[in-house]
């Protein structure tokens, strides 16, 4: 069982930059991603970036590619995986969630179209809030 702990999120003005962080305890390379979802007030949960921690394949959606960047630093016990975001909009505005564990068949799928969504992503994290004003 992976459990995930996110912080960093905070308040900051448009063009500013923000450094989230997510702890993955209990988490091996077999569970194959991790990823970072938002959620604003009133609209579906969206994938913003995703990693595949065995090979360290990296996916972005559109909206943020350029601006974010997702990585990783592995520890014996757990993964811990950041996303650093730049040039921030209030667009970006929402409730960061990390989330992990993709089984097999979809992990493949992601990495042959770079596509994925909530449903590709088995445990979540509490969600830290990023407000861009």
């Amino acid at each position: 069982h992976v459990q995930l702990v996110e912080s960093g999120g905070d308040s900051v003005q448009t063009g500013g930059s923000l450094r989230l962080s997510c702890v993955a305890s209990g988490y091996t390379d077999a569970s194959n991603c991790i990823a970072w979802f938002r959620q604003a007030p009133g609209q579906a949960r969206e994938g913003v970036a995703l990693i595949y921690t065995g090979g360290g394949s990296t996916f972005y959606s559109d909206s943020v590619k350029g601006r974010f960047t997702i990585s990783q630093e592995k520890d014996k016990n757990k993964n811990t995986v950041s996303l650093q975001m730049s040039s921030l909009h209030p667009n970006d505005t929402g409730l960061y969630y990390c989330a992990a564990e993709c089984p097999i068949g979809n992990m493949v799928r992601i990495l042959g179209s770079g596509t994925w969504g909530p449903a590709d992503v088995r445990y979540w994290g509490q969600g830290t809030q990023v407000t861009v004003s």
